[in-house]
């Protein structure tokens, strides 16, 4: 490992792979080479103090050319890894996802107005804070879309309180003829399918996090003004 020494160490900071890092292209460097060869190639060391772990989990190099065993092994290890990232790193990521999907909308409905982040008469308290959405999207038409972005890597999730505020969000929303959808992805979301089917209900379109489904939501709110 030519980028470990006694003064160095690898983290998701230093390796990129931290919420604000991931948003930044990066070349290869030691550290990432030394760091992929880990991940392929670590349970195959012949070393008899080899921690557990890395005998474990290291070990997608001999599963190369094997696609369902490949697809299966990356599955279980999504959900492993969500479990062990929290915190800030979530926040983060959660942020990052929201923007990916606001720069995607962007795309797709160039002539719509993504500036807001509230719609007028949308209101939680009878008027006196206006609801604030992950994005709003307002037509030439003066007609608004609302769009939740849930993208969760623990089981730590939000989508519990979204969950909650769905029914009474679209029913007001729909009262001044408008409309909400949600883009929801991630272990910790895909576990709570009881939160998850409820937000499904009340939902005018909904979508993963990809650029596919991305797309044809920006078609769904598109023809909903023809």
């Amino acid at each position: 490992m030519k980028s470990l020494s006694y003064k160095s160490s690898w983290s998701n900071k230093s390796l990129c792979t931290d919420g604000v890092g991931i948003q930044s292209e990066k070349d290869s460097d030691e550290s990432i080479v030394d760091v992929c060869m880990l991940l392929l190639f670590g349970g195959s060391s012949i070393n008899p103090g080899l921690p557990n772990e890395i005998v474990e989990k290291c070990i997608i190099g001999g599963m190369l050319g094997e696609k369902r065993t490949i697809e299966k092994f990356v599955k279980e290890r999504y959900i492993w890894v969500s479990r062990i990232t929290g915190g800030a790193t979530a926040n983060a990521m959660g942020y990052f996802a929201q923007n990916y999907v606001l720069e995607k909308l962007k795309k797709h409905l160039p002539s719509w107005d993504f500036s807001l982040k509230s719609i007028p008469n949308i209101s939680q308290n009878a008027g006196k804070t206006d609801t604030q959405f992950d994005i709003v999207a307002k037509s030439p038409k003066n007609k608004y879309w609302a769009i939740e972005v849930s993208f969760q890597v623990t089981t730590n999730s939000t989508i519990e309180r979204k969950s909650g505020q769905a029914q009474a969000r679209q029913e007001l929303l729909h009262r001044y003829g408008h409309r909400i959808a949600y883009v929801i992805d991630g272990a910790g979301n895909f576990e709570r399918s009881s939160a998850l089917q409820t937000i499904l209900n009340f939902s005018d379109c909904s979508a993963s996090y990809n650029d596919k489904d991305i797309k044809q939501l920006a078609i769904a709110i598109k023809k909903a003004e023809i």
